[in-house]
């Protein structure tokens, strides 16, 4: 295992957050010139939103993402069936904040060339995903670029498609000051934090660090890291129309997330003490000596998904999602708009 002599961090394993939002913030504005009428959400939001017709009922809601370096350890375990899970699962979770249930998903596979054994592993894992959430697998591309990608290296992107009724849409303007937040405990790391855990582990150099037991846990770091991305469609899916909010914790955790679906005049404290962190956390942290902060900065930290409801719902809505666990409130702002305080941090 790897000296934990010095703390790391994100950017010292190569992704600047700072650097990333000013960007993406300059490509929102650059998307925003091509809007027409019918955007209802555009960039910002986990999911973009489109009236494509204005006499009908519903709202097509649409999102793309990644796997990112999680594929690196799917590469060294030679194991790639959850990755394609989890592409599907991040995406389908990407959707549902607007209320939005799959239609269907297409994928980009693009690598230095092809082991079809490899990409059969994929695309089975995300037809099994479709199949869960109900959604179709319309299509995608397998690209060979051998100039582009290096040795076993492979890219794994996808695009998703669903629809909302409109009377349903969970727009941020829904939620108020006193609404409760609940925590859906989240399957390991999903698709966040995996650069920061590579550095940590020195994976690349040292591929049996994957073998390691985790404390705590009867799980190798390895199978940990490989869980899928978990979705909550089965679980939200029969309360989409009784809450007021949702908030996938990715990148960037609670303090990324969570403004990404509440009003702007309001601002949510979260209690670190409601939940137990998962002990793979415990693990990372210590090995790297990772500041606490960073650490809820990078990632879920054992919550994947956080649900916004009335309190006068919190009984029924607890019924219905038994692992849930309130973890927080939405305040008036107490400092700027947006902000996300975390009491314990």
């Amino acid at each position: 295992m790897k000296s934990k002599k010095d703390s790391k961090t994100y950017l010292e394993s190569g992704v600047d957050l700072v650097k990333a939002k000013i960007l993406k913030e300059s490509i929102k504005d650059i998307a925003e010139s091509s809007f027409n009428q019918n955007v209802i959400s555009g960039p910002g939001a986990f999911g973009g939103v489109f009236n494509h017709d204005d006499s009908g009922d519903d709202y097509l809601v649409s999102s793309t993402d990644g796997v990112g370096t999680k594929l690196r350890i799917a590469n060294l375990l030679n194991s790639h069936f959850t990755v394609g899970e989890s592409i599907v699962n991040h995406c389908i979770n990407d959707i549902l904040p607007a209320g939005a249930r799959p239609l269907f998903f297409l994928d980009y596979i693009g690598a230095n060339g092809f082991d079809a054994d490899k990409v059969q592993e994929i695309v089975k894992g995300i037809s099994y995903a479709c199949k869960q959430a109900n959604c179709v697998l319309l299509g995608g591309e397998t690209a060979s670029m051998p100039d582009t990608y290096n040795n076993e290296d492979y890219d794994l992107v996808g695009f998703i498609v669903g629809k909302v009724k409109k009377v349903n849409y969970l727009s941020p303007s829904k939620t108020k000051a006193g609404d409760l937040i609940l925590g859906l405990p989240s399957n390991g790391l999903h698709t966040n934090g995996y650069s920061l855990v590579r550095n940590i582990f020195d994976t690349e150099n040292n591929p049996d660090n994957l073998n390691e037991l985790v404390p705590n846990t009867y799980q190798k770091l390895g199978e940990i890291l490989l869980l899928p991305h978990k979705s909550y469609l089965s679980d939200l899916s029969p309360i989409l129309k009784k809450i007021n909010g949702l908030s996938h914790i990715t990148g960037g955790g609670f303090f990324k997330n969570i403004p990404r679906s509440i009003d702007e005049n309001l601002s949510a404290e979260i209690e670190l003490s409601s939940w137990k962190t998962p002990p793979i956390y415990d693990f990372i942290q210590d090995q790297g000596n990772v500041d606490l902060d960073e650490m809820y900065r990078v990632f879920n930290m054992g919550i994947g998904m956080a649900v916004i409801i009335n309190p006068d719902k919190f009984d029924e809505i607890k019924k219905q999602l038994p692992d849930s666990i309130l973890i927080g409130k939405l305040v008036e702002n107490f400092n700027e708009k947006n902000n996300v305080k975390l009491i314990g941090l």
